[in-house]
């Protein structure tokens, strides 16, 4: 059975290989070391369709070490002993020295991956993980430290048409037996809403093909329809579980900081087009509510926490109409931080032990004859007072004067606290 044409078309050199010119580049780290066949443990880490495992079957092609491949999802303890046996059987290894390629090594747990570190520290097993995850996060932090981590980006469109071209002309692995008629425009189309994963893209493209008839003098017509018909929804780069879900919410949170409503709707669109939960964005605009407008627009608390509730009430489809509003609120809410910065500096005083003693006047005192040691004593009733203030000490003494909420001059609060 032939196998899929995103296989098929997989680099086998360096010279083959597109896009991350940042680390695999002629004179890049990565480049010499593969070349000269040197290569240290590494994680690839980056997402998918980006080339981690294409660069893995390069090294495999090319290096005089044993080379074996594992995937974490399938394998075990026991295939690392067995990887580790062979290792060191000078029969079956004259080097004495293995590259070892885990895909998705995230999804080995810490027994798994304590397993292999002994090994990767001598260094008789070459470790090289890939992975759609933060390793930082995921992979244990002494294995991250025996590796250099190699970041991989989406690939740029521009790389993605290279592919696409070379497929179409390539007659042993690609195309390049069809009479196919597709115009630059389409693959153009056709690499722009892969988002940089050339996986997707050939599988696209092989499915156009194999799925439209040949017209009468026997070529193949690929316009932007076809591709269309291909595809049931643009892929979404979107992780509800993955390292997509922090850099989405991140800036989700951060357009909304920033009071750009367009780039907060589309970060809300890209959350709720991937299934994310409701509830959980609606508490992240609750929070930010709080957080980053404060008292600059006490409403957007309260059009958070009603969006919340509603949304518990409603439910999907509808909640997203009462999810865009509060977010739209926050974004478009003047901005002040300093209700958060103030509790923040209140925490750090408690936490460093700068807490003083209450002062007698404004102590309770529950019973009458607790005023003999001075609790309440001198306590002024500010509603005794014009306009329900009279000024006292509330604060211990060693933090009179202190300043711990300090309003924005576009705070309502700011005309009460000129004194600041």
């Amino acid at each position: 059975m032939m196998e899929p044409l995103a296989y098929r078309m997989r680099p086998k050199s360096l010279e083959e290989f597109y896009g991350q010119e940042d680390i695999v580049s002629e004179g890049k780290l990565l480049y010499r070391l593969i070349k000269a066949d040197k290569l240290t443990s590494a994680i690839f880490w980056g997402p998918p369709g980006c080339g981690k495992t294409s660069l893995a079957r390069i090294i495999a092609n090319t290096t005089k070490n044993k080379f074996i491949t594992l995937n974490a999802t399938t394998s075990g303890v026991s295939d690392i002993k067995k990887v580790v046996e062979d290792t060191n059987n000078i029969f079956l290894n004259p080097t004495g020295k293995t590259i070892l390629f885990i895909d998705e090594i995230h999804r080995f747990n810490k027994l798994q991956q304590d397993a292999l570190l002994p090994h990767v520290e001598k260094g008789n097993i070459i470790l090289i993980g890939a992975t759609t995850e933060n390793p930082y996060f995921e992979v244990n932090k002494a294995l991250i430290s025996r590796s250099t981590v190699f970041k991989f980006n989406r690939l740029q469109a521009s790389s993605i048409i290279k592919i696409l071209r070379n497929t179409i002309k390539d007659k042993e692995n690609g195309l390049g037996n069809y009479n196919l008629d597709v115009s630059n425009a389409v693959l153009e189309y056709l690499s722009e809403i892969s988002n940089g994963d050339v996986r997707y893209a050939l599988n696209t493209l092989e499915l156009a093909v194999l799925s439209t008839d040949m017209d009468n003098k026997g070529c193949i017509f690929i316009d932007e329809d076809v591709i269309k018909n291909c595809i049931m929804q643009s892929k979404n780069i979107y992780d509800k579980s993955g390292d997509s879900h922090y850099d989405t919410i991140s800036a989700f949170i951060k357009s909304m900081r920033g009071s750009d409503p367009d780039a907060t709707l589309h970060y809300l669109a890209r959350m709720l087009e991937a299934g994310e939960d409701p509830m959980f964005i609606a508490r992240r605009i609750v929070i930010q509510a709080s957080e980053d407008v404060g008292c600059a627009n006490n409403e957007a608390l309260l059009v958070a926490v009603a969006a919340m509730q509603a949304v518990n009430q409603i439910g999907m489809p509808e909640a997203k109409i009462i999810l865009a509003q509060a977010a739209v609120e926050v974004a478009m809410s003047p901005k002040s931080n300093a209700s958060y910065l103030g509790i923040n500096n209140a925490i750090e005083d408690i936490k460093k032990g700068n807490i003083g003693q209450i002062p007698m006047h404004i102590r309770n005192a529950v019973v009458s004859d607790m005023e003999e040691f001075g609790y309440s004593v001198g306590y002024k009733y500010p509603h005794d007072f014009e306009n329900g203030y009279v000024k006292q000490q509330y604060l211990p003494d060693n933090l009179v004067g202190k300043k711990y909420y300090i309003p924005k001059k576009w705070e309502k609060n700011y005309e009460k606290r000129k004194d600041y």
